[in-house]
């Protein structure tokens, strides 16, 4: 009997960090290494050194950093006796950042992965900026920013975000890498209280 084909995209592996696992993600070169692999798929060292401006050294050594805590695992399909190819062990990370109130290195790598993702995103939207007066109608109308200010509590805060998460899956499972204009597209999700009034 034939096994069944299923329907759709497959369920994204997540995994839910935990201190360790926090502690080695929380460096410049890991995080980019990680993100690589999860939207470009496997590669070699040689590879992400190339593809991330540094050498195949650094990206040895960091990459068997992330494979001692199950954050990537060599890729059976495409390795060699010569050649090591690196996949990431899962599609998507999360934690809740009180998981690690009772451990001030955790909490402190996890300070610095949030800090770094702001940094990403402005980073990003900085060069969007600097050059989307060359790229076509359709993409400059589709992509922007935008800000409100809601009155919340933390239970409603979440649940808008557990919303927001769900739409942006319901997009990654019926998204197609097929069509000419297809492009890989960062969505950032940010949800800040306000502390003060200055704006």
């Amino acid at each position: 009997m034939d096994a069944p084909v299923p329907d759709g995209p497959a369920a994204p592996r997540r995994v839910h960090l935990d201190s360790r696992q926090v502690r080695t993600l929380a460096h410049p070169l890991r995080m980019r290494l990680l993100g690589s692999l999860r939207v470009d798929g496997p590669a070699t060292a040689t590879a992400l050194a190339e593809r991330l401006a540094t050498n195949t050294g650094a990206t040895s050594y960091h990459l068997r950093q992330l494979a001692e805590v199950g954050l990537v695992t060599e890729d059976p399909d495409r390795g060699t006796s010569r050649q090591r190819w690196w996949q990431a062990a899962h599609d998507i990370s999360d934690f809740e950042p009180t998981d690690f109130d009772d451990d001030p290195d955790a909490r402190a790598a996890v300070q610095w992965i949030q800090a770094d993702q702001v940094r990403v995103m402005a980073e990003l939207a900085e060069r969007w900026m600097a050059v989307e007066h060359h790229q076509s109608r359709a993409w400059r109308d589709a992509a922007g920013m935008s800000d409100l200010v809601l009155p919340l509590d933390p239970a409603r805060l979440r649940a808008l975000n557990d919303e927001l998460w769900t739409v942006l899956m319901r997009y990654r499972d019926e998204s197609t890498s097929d069509g000419p204009d297809v492009k890989p597209v960062h969505v950032f999700l940010a949800g800040i209280p306000r502390l003060d009034e200055r704006w």
